[in-house]
């Protein structure tokens, strides 16, 4: 964090000092009871609901608590403690992180999507950083209440930031895109996901559609052209820069001559009137995908096409997105337990129709969740995107993905079809049809460490 002194932050918010000195300065900034104090030198916004313990932010100080709370209250607050009382924390805390933000004029891209966003934000963040020091947000972290912390990890040495926005509810897009005010904003694609929070389909598109609005006047859109539900966001009134990307119809940065490889994807990148041939580590087209919305976000941040996809052939693919490793009986093992959902199921299954190709394709698929009323649904429908091809051996894991099983066999699938509650017994019976021949597709939610678990062990074995 930019180092602030606690003087400059009491003049910004007009507060009224109750406690302690205003001669020193702020280095991190939180919410209490939303984010842990770990630190000294820490800014704190403290609700009027909040019980505070005035010890424990004491012992981290120097400390400044901001609060609307009443007087008789802010003043059990500790020799080491500042106090800055406020009208309205809400309003303090809105005028903080403009304040914050615009301390900056640095390129900060802020990605959503159904599938792809991390793996985007990485190779991004990847290319940008033989430049650049580039705060990023953490892995799939990417919680509305994670963007003050990521925010504030900007300071005076970054160059250039790029943040994953989180959906769970309407509205959550809109609240991130207030803190980061991004200036380059991703759709990578929309499917299915998150209904129960926003109802049905057409509340997730219009929650994905936020980020739209969330861009800084002028800033770039870059959308998957290709996206049937993408084309769905509304336009009309956006007057900054659109690009896009696609395989299947004419793009800004098109991708054709797409080849499997060892070890990842080879394709010819052809950007309005110059062709460039590109090799990204990861199997899969949708990892084609990925590396076009990251060579169009880096060429808009400043960094050349020739970098970019030089520096995209030593991207690392990160761990359980379809990662691929030997197992029991020297099997291949896909393990693709990092997220679940239908529109990452069918990105797996098409992998698997051209690495699988004469090999003993095994399935392992685990329940998809929040999908609000349409669980039966959408796992049906995975249930007969299964029967459409040539597997080996289908097993599912859990109450909501006996509806795939139950589909599959409905719609006539060769598989032998196993169903499980849980992963106890799944080994007994997979084992003795594991050889060299064989490929095993893993796919479950990053919530189920027992899936996790279970495709380790078939790795570790």
């Amino acid at each position: 964090m930019q180092n602030i002194s606690v003087k400059d932050i009491r003049n910004l918010l007009q507060a009224e000092l109750l406690n302690g000195s205003e001669k020193w300065f702020v280095q991190h900034a939180i919410y209490y009871n939303r984010h842990d104090l770990t630190q000294s030198n820490t800014l704190m916004f403290v609700n009027k609901s909040d019980a505070i313990n005035w010890k424990e932010i004491d012992k981290k100080g120097p400390s400044l608590v901001i609060s609307d709370k009443s007087s008789s209250e802010l003043k059990n607050a500790l020799e080491n403690t500042t106090v800055l009382q406020v009208k309205s924390i809400v309003q303090a805390y809105w005028k903080f992180i403009e304040y914050y933000r615009n301390l900056f004029q640095i390129p900060i891209v802020a990605l959503t999507g159904t599938c792809g966003k991390t793996t985007t934000k990485e190779m991004i963040k990847h290319i940008a950083s033989k430049d650049w020091n580039v705060q990023a947000s953490v892995s799939s972290k990417n919680e509305p209440r994670q963007s003050l912390p990521y925010l504030t990890g900007i300071d005076d040495s970054t160059q250039a930031a790029v943040f994953e926005l989180g959906l769970g509810n309407t509205g959550n897009i809109k609240h991130q895109c207030m803190i980061y005010q991004p200036t380059i904003g991703i759709i990578t694609n929309i499917g299915v996901h998150h209904l129960d929070g926003c109802k049905n389909l057409e509340g997730y598109i219009k929650a994905k559609s936020e980020i739209v609005e969330g861009l800084t006047e002028g800033g770039t859109l870059i959308i998957n052209g290709d996206d049937e539900n993408t084309k769905k966001v509304p336009l009309q009134t956006f007057k900054g820069k659109i690009i896009t990307i696609g395989i299947q119809h004419q793009a800004d940065y098109k991708a054709s001559k797409i080849q499997f490889t060892k070890t990842g994807m080879r394709f010819e990148l052809q950007m309005f009137d110059k062709k460039y041939s590109i090799f990204v580590p990861g199997y899969g087209e949708h990892q084609v995908y990925n590396a076009l919305a990251a060579i169009a976000a880096v060429k808009e941040m400043g960094i050349t096409i020739n970098n970019a996809i030089s520096r995209l052939r030593t991207f690392k693919p990160m761990a359980r997105h379809l990662e691929f490793s030997t197992g029991i009986g020297e099997c291949t093992i896909v393990d693709d337990t990092w997220t679940n959902n239908p529109t990452s199921v069918e990105a797996a299954l098409k992998v698997l129709d051209t690495i699988g190709k004469e090999k003993k394709v095994i399935l392992v698929l685990g329940d998809i969740k929040r999908l609000g009323n349409f669980e039966e649904k959408y796992h049906r429908e995975i249930g007969s995107m299964v029967a459409q091809r040539n597997i080996h051996t289908l097993m599912t894991i859990g109450k909501r993905a006996e509806d795939i099983a139950k589909q599959a066999i409905k719609d006539g699938t060769n598989a032998d079809v196993h169903i499980f509650k849980d992963v106890t017994g799944v080994l007994d019976v997979l084992k003795p049809k594991l050889d060299r021949d064989t490929i095993v597709l893993i796919k479950g939610p990053m919530s189920s460490r027992a899936m996790i678990e279970f495709a380790n062990n078939l790795k570790d074995i």
